[in-house]
Parts: C-alpha cells; sequence; structure tokens
C-alpha cells in the first residue's frame, strides 16, 4: 500500500531521495530534467541532464548522463504532446527496487519533482488516494543493488 506522494530514491542517478506524486493517470513517469543534452558514447545514444531533487530548491543540482532508451512522443499534463527522452533507471522503495522507464522533462513549475506512472507500479502497489508517505523515508545514500550500465 502506497498514499498519493511518497518517497523514492534513483541510486543510478546518484538521487538519494525524493518526493513523488503517486500518478495512475499517467502511463510512464516523469522526472524534473533541464539542460537536457543528447550525445553518442560507444556507438549508443546516451543523455546527459541535470535535475533539482527538490522541491522549491533550485540551488541544489545532480548532474546526470545514462543511455537513452528512447526518444517518444508523450502526453502532458496539459494535454498537449511533447517530444521526451526516455531513460531506464533503478527506483528504490522501503527496501525494495526495480528498474523503471522515466521521460526527462521541466517540471519546474510542478509542484513535484517527479511523477511516479502506472507502469513503474504495476503489480507492485495498491494506491491509497487519502493516505500520504505510507513508506519509509529513502536512506540519504542509497544505492542500487543493481549493475550500473557498461559503456561498449
Amino acid at each position: 500500500m502506497i498514499g498519493w506522494r511518497e518517497w523514492i530514491a534513483l541510486p543510478d542517478l546518484k538521487i538519494a531521495r525524493i518526493k513523488v506524486k503517486v500518478d495512475t493517470g499517467a502511463r510512464t513517469s516523469a522526472l524534473h530534467a533541464f539542460n537536457i543534452r543528447p550525445f553518442r558514447r560507444s556507438r549508443r545514444d546516451w543523455v546527459e541532464f541535470e535535475v533539482h531533487p527538490l522541491q522549491q530548491n533550485n540551488t541544489r543540482i545532480r548532474k546526470c548522463a545514462c543511455p537513452a532508451l528512447d526518444y517518444r512522443w508523450v502526453k502532458n499534463s496539459g494535454g498537449g504532446r511533447e517530444k521526451r527522452y526516455v531513460i531506464e533507471t533503478v527506483a528504490q522503495f522501503d527496501g525494495q527496487e526495480w528498474p523503471i522507464e522515466v521521460t526527462l522533462t521541466d517540471r519546474d513549475q510542478m509542484g513535484f519533482r517527479m511523477l511516479l506512472g502506472r507502469s513503474a507500479m504495476q503489480h507492485r502497489f495498491i494506491v491509497d488516494p487519502g493516505a500520504s508517505y505510507v513508506l519509509q523515508k529513502p536512506l540519504r545514500r542509497a544505492k542500487s543493488k543493481h549493475k550500473q550500465p557498461r559503456e561498449r
């Protein structure tokens, strides 16, 4: 059981904790990202970006780079369509972890830096829309049990 908002860790991106809005209306999860730049590394498409992991705080910046899984059209909260990079990263919730797909978009004006969509929580959680922060808050230094993507 999870609430409509929770804490999550993204250890592959070195984000020890970030508040997420649990959004059963969104298929894919979305992460606030800016300065998004695609590049090639070892014959693969990668994307470099920066994240403000804390709500209402634009001073703390986490620089990230990872393989780009896709570049696809996504319907945003206003009903418009925008093209976004998609990455795969590990999500940690309350001692559990699994890979999720996340789109990168500017969520600076939104209340939460990340949305957790249906595909990330499918067959894992039941959402109680009246509850908040049901799960344990991640530790300050989250480490993934999964292996980091390797360069080839």
